[in-house]
Formats: C-alpha cells, sequence, structure tokens
C-alpha cells in the first residue's frame, strides 16, 4: 500500500530518532517515526533530562531564597514549600516541548505513527498501537530505541519505596530520608534535588569515588561541594537487597571487595523512607525484533554498528544509546543527523572526541575530551592549567566561587585535549571548549582570545594561561 511506503522508517521519537526523522525529511526523504508513547521526545524530554533540569532548577530557588540571599541583602521570611506547583510546572514545561516536536514533525512532513515497532524484516516494521496492527516498508530503517534504568539484583521497584529516576522525577512527598544506590549523574542530580526540599540524603557507591570516568580531581571537588551542602557519601559498600517493612526500607549492604567497606565485608542494614537505585542505563532492544533477523549485539546488548551505523542486516542502521559510547542526548542527535546524510549522500559526521558530558548538581561540572587521569594512563605527555572560582572576579561578585577550570594540551603541540569545569554556570561555559577542540585549537589560541570581563569565562582564558606556566591573576 502506498501510504505505508517510505524511504526512511525510525524507530523511537527520542531526541535521536526524531532529530533524525527531521533532517531525513529535510533531505528529501519521505520519513516515518515509530513511538509507543502517547508524546515525542522519548526518555530525554519526557522523564530524563527536561524534567529532571526543571526540578534542579526549581529546587535551586528553593535553597537560594531559604539560605542564600541575605548576604546579597534580600532577605526573605517564611519561605515554604509547594511541592505540588513545583512538579506542576516540570509537567508544564516537558508538555511544551514535546508539542513543539509534534509542531516539528507536521512542518517537515514527517509522519508520526504510533504504536510499538518490530522488525520483521530489513524493510519491513510492524506497528501495534490502538488502531491495529499497521506494516510499513522502507528502503532503510533507522533503530533508535534508546536506553532504560539498569536494574539491581535485589531491589524490585515498586516506584513508592524502592524507584528509579522516572519515579525519582516524580514523588508526591519529600522522603525523610533518601538513600541513593549510585554515585553517578542520575544520583547526584537526583540526589541534590531532593536534598535541597529537605530530604536526608545518603548515597552508597561500590567504588571507591563518586563519577567513575570523571576527572578524579573535579570529582573530588564536586564531591566536597556536595557534602557541603548536607549529601552524605560512603563508598566501597554494595547493596545486596532491599525489603520494604512498613513505610521503611531496609536496605543490607557489605563492603565491596578489596576496599575499606562497612564492618570490614560483614553485612550492615541501612534504613530509609525511598531507596532510589541509580546504577545506570541499558540498551532498550525489548521486542524489537532485531537480533531474530541477525542484527549483531555486544555483551552488553548493545547494537553493532560500523563507520556508517549500519548494521550487520542490509538496509538497518541504529543511532544513540542502543549504540556503543556515551549515553547523552545530544550525541545520539549527532549520530541521527550523520547516519541520515550519510545515506543521503552527505558528509555527516560525529567526532567522539569533543561530546560534552554535564552534571547538573550545583556546581555544575562539565567536561569535554580527555581527563588528566587518561592522558596520563594512555602515555601522553601533557601540560595542566586549572584557575579557581575564587580569583574571578564575576564569581566573587555573583557569589559563586566553587569550583575551577582545569584544561589538559599536549605538552609539545599545546592542542587542546581536555577541558574539566567544576562551577556555576559549567553547562554553558563548555561551550567555549567544545568549538576550540572542534577546530583543533591550543591552549595559547584560547589564551590570545578576547574575553569580556567581567565573566566567568574569564576563568578559561586564564586556565588556559596556566596551561604556560603565565595565568595573570593567581
Amino acid at each position: 500500500m502506498a501510504g505505508d511506503s517510505f524511504d526512511l522508517v525510525v524507530i523511537g521519537a527520542g531526541p535521536g530518532g526524531y532529530v533524525a526523522a527531521i533532517r531525513a525529511a529535510q533531505l528529501g526523504m519521505r520519513t516515518a517515526c515509530v513511538e509507543k508513547y502517547p508524546t515525542l521526545g522519548g526518555t530525554c524530554v519526557n522523564v530524563g533530562c527536561i524534567p529532571s533540569k526543571a526540578l534542579l532548577d526549581s529546587s535551586e530557588h528553593y535553597e537560594r531564597a531559604r539560605h542564600g540571599l541575605a548576604v546579597h541583602g534580600v532577605n526573605v521570611s517564611g519561605v515554604s514549600l509547594d511541592l505540588k506547583t513545583m512538579l506542576m510546572r516540570k509537567t508544564k514545561v516537558v508538555a511544551e516541548l514535546t508539542r513543539g516536536i509534534d509542531g516539528l514533525f507536521r512542518k517537515h512532513r514527517v509522519e508520526r505513527v504510533v504504536g510499538s515497532g518490530r522488525l520483521v524484516s530489513a524493510r519491513e516494521v510492524e506497528v501495534r498501537g490502538e488502531g491495529g496492527p499497521r506494516r510499513l516498508t522502507a528502503e532503510r530503517v533507522l533503530i533508535a530505541t534508546g536506553s532504560k534504568p539498569a536494574a539491581l539484583p535485589g531491589f524490585e521497584v515498586d516506584d513508592r519505596r524502592i524507584i528509579h529516576s522516572t519515579h525519582a522525577l516524580s514523588l508526591e512527598t519529600v522522603p525523610g530520608r533518601l538513600l541513593v544506590i549510585g554515585a553517578g549523574v542520575i544520583g547526584l542530580e537526583l540526589g541534590s534535588v531532593w536534598r535541597r526540599l529537605g530530604s536526608e540524603v545518603t548515597v552508597l557507591e561500590y567504588l571507591d569515588r563518586a563519577l567513575p570516568g570523571v576527572d578524579t580531581a573535579s570529582a573530588k571537588l564536586l564531591q566536597r561541594s556536595l557534602e557541603r551542602q548536607g549529601m552524605a557519601f560512603r563508598f566501597g559498600v554494595s547493596a545486596r537487597s532491599a525489603t520494604v517493612v512498613g513505610e521503611e526500607v531496609r536496605v543490607e549492604v557489605v563492603g565491596a571487595p578489596g576496599e575499606a567497606g562497612a564492618a570490614g565485608g560483614a553485612p550492615e542494614t541501612l534504613t530509609a523512607d525511598v531507596v532510589l537505585v541509580a546504577v545506570g542505563r541499558r540498551p532498550y532492544t525489548d521486542g524489537l525484533g532485531a537480533a531474530e533477523l541477525g542484527v549483531k549485539l555486544d555483551a552488553k546488548g548493545r547494537v553493532l554498528v560500523d563507520e556508517h551505523f549500519h548494521t550487520s542486516l542490509p538496509g538497518v542502521f541504529a543511532i544513540g544509546d542502543v549504540i556503543a559510547g556515551p549515553m547523552l542526548a545530544h550525541k545520539a542527535e549527532e549520530e541521527g543527523i550523520a547516519c541520515v546524510e550519510r545515506m543521503a549522500g552527505v558528509a555527516g559526521h560525529v567526532n567522539y572526541a569533543s561530546i560534552p558530558n554535564v552534571i547538573y548538581t550545583h556546581p555544575e561540572l562539565a567536561s569535554v575530551g580527555v581527563s588528566e587521569d587518561e592522558a596520563r594512563e594512555r602515555g601522553l605527555d601533557v601540560r595542566v592549567g586549572t584557575f579557581p572560582f575564587q580569583a574571578n572576579g564575576r564569581a566573587k561578585a555573583m557569589g559563586d566561587r566553587e569550583g575551577q577550570v582545569k584544561l589538559v594540551a599536549d605538552a609539545a603541540t599545546d592542542r587542546l585535549l581536555g577541558a574539566h569545569i567544576v562551577g556555576a554556570r559549567a553547562s554553558d561555559m563548555i561551550a567555549e571548549l567544545v568549538v576550540a577542540m572542534e577546530l583543533g585549537a591550543s591552549a595559547e589560541d584560547i589564551a590570545r582570545s578576547v574575553h569580556a570581563h567581567p565573566t566567568l569565562p574569564e576563568a578559561v582564558k586564564e586556565a588556559a594561561l596556566g596551561v604556560a606556566g603565565r595565568a595573570i591573576h593567581i
């Protein structure tokens, strides 16, 4: 049937999928995008990036009103939390964005197909929705099904006492005691939201540090800041099981092998009102039918692709969280664009060395490229420049002095290899360094670029000067 025949069918309408669909339509492809949920935008827009940032910002306003305004001469009394309104605002932000994606689909004539998509061949996708089954045929199929929260053995999620990230965005009351399993990005962000709103938050981590994989010195700066704000951390412990008893959760933990843990490895029971399981995410291919058709997966369940995002099944492609690489919305978007551009004979490209990563706590932690630890492990000869925000005029004026900028450059060529920022607005400041790395800039290039005064990015310039040992203001 002609109405069900397309140049491209995209399965999944998250950031990777919907952006790929729009770009394909711009390139002249007749495109359909299959999504089983009633709203577009995937995890990121609906239950991930956007709602969590809405709550992070709202909770930060609440914290600042209670504790951060008096020093500025703004005296506020009677500050109280209206959690229902805060959650309603979050929902409104999400709704505005999902409606916006709907509008973009209409503008670019991308056909939205509601239902669960399943590959029945390399050229056919069966969609099961409320209107009954529908079969789409396509020259090419793009898998963009994303990821789901990873489960933790011994922890049966009940959406109330034992929860994962999605539930943590909609708790109806502030938990008295929140136990977070995992000191990664999701655990720290959501833990900081509820800590600001009044929870006693303890973070458990199997490894010996927060934010594994992040530049060690930067991660420690952030951890110390969160500890000063009231978050507690316990490292080298393994959470074995959780049992709901009445209105509390009892969690059994033991010391991780080879680490200094609880009672030298003896079991210990911790209690909390809510336990947030934040041990990462897994690629989502459930019910997709890809493996049954011969699409190869790796040991972690990720779809294997070549440099053109082509799977082992001719005509079938994959991008985003469902393939290897960092599970980041912007990574998925860039892969989606590059993938469909290559289909159309355009030179699409993703530079994986310059994909930024941001942790939206306060202070924020933003990074791009290699850390100093990675550089040393690879045997690279590097020079490092740092500059603290406490020496930056704008940071002092704002009252946000925590953190620093850290740049890693090749000792021989001075080429920028990595950048790591802990501080206010780090998520915005990292963009300059992403562009610098994309263009192959040196630390000297950044140091010689004029930065407006007084601004936070002057700390970037000073760190670049510091690579050569000539920072001015420290």
